[in-house]
C-alpha cells in the first residue's frame, strides 16, 4: 500500500520540491512530479535547469522521447512511465492514479487555502487506510 507523507508548512513549494526530489533520487528512486499544470512544470523545468542549488538532478517532461529512460519526470498525467517509486502531488487534488506508487509526497504551503485543500486530501487518504506521515517544515528539516 502506499505510504503517503504530508510536507506542511513549506515556504517554497517548488524549491521544497526540488529538495525532496534530490534526496529520493539520491537514494536511487525514480520519481514523478505531478502537476496538471504545464505551467508550473515549464516554471521548475527551467529552474531545475538553471538554479543548481541542491545540484544536477537528470529530469524530462513527460512528452520527452527520453521521458521512460529518466529518473525524475514532470507530467501532467502518468502516461506509460514504467516506474512507481516516488510520486510528488502538486496539484490540488489527489491524482487518481497515486496508489500506483510506492510513496505519495504532498506539499503544503503556509497558504490558508493551500492548507485547506491539503486537509481534504489527507481526509481522503485517511479514510481509505493509507498509513500518513507530516513531516513540519516549519522545522527546517527535509
Amino acid at each position: 500500500m502506499t505510504r503517503v507523507d504530508f510536507y506542511s508548512n513549506a515556504a517554497d513549494k517548488l524549491l521544497l520540491a526540488r529538495q525532496v526530489t534530490h534526496k529520493a533520487w539520491r537514494a536511487g528512486k525514480q520519481v514523478l512530479v505531478y502537476s496538471p499544470d504545464s505551467q508550473l512544470l515549464d516554471q521548475l523545468d527551467r529552474q531545475w535547469w538553471s538554479e543548481p542549488q541542491v545540484s544536477f538532478m537528470p529530469h524530462a517532461r513527460s512528452d520527452q522521447a527520453h521521458a521512460r529512460q529518466t529518473a525524475i519526470v514532470l507530467a501532467e498525467d502518468i502516461g506509460d512511465l514504467p516506474h512507481c517509486d516516488v510520486l510528488i502531488n502538486l496539484a490540488a487534488q489527489s491524482p487518481g492514479f497515486f496508489s500506483r506508487f510506492e510513496r505519495l509526497i504532498e506539499i503544503v504551503s503556509h497558504d490558508e487555502a493551500d492548507r485547506s485543500i491539503a486537509r481534504d486530501r489527507w481526509r481522503f487518504y485517511h479514510s481509505r487506510g493509507y498509513e500518513l506521515h507530516n513531516h513540519d517544515m516549519a522545522s527546517g528539516s527535509t
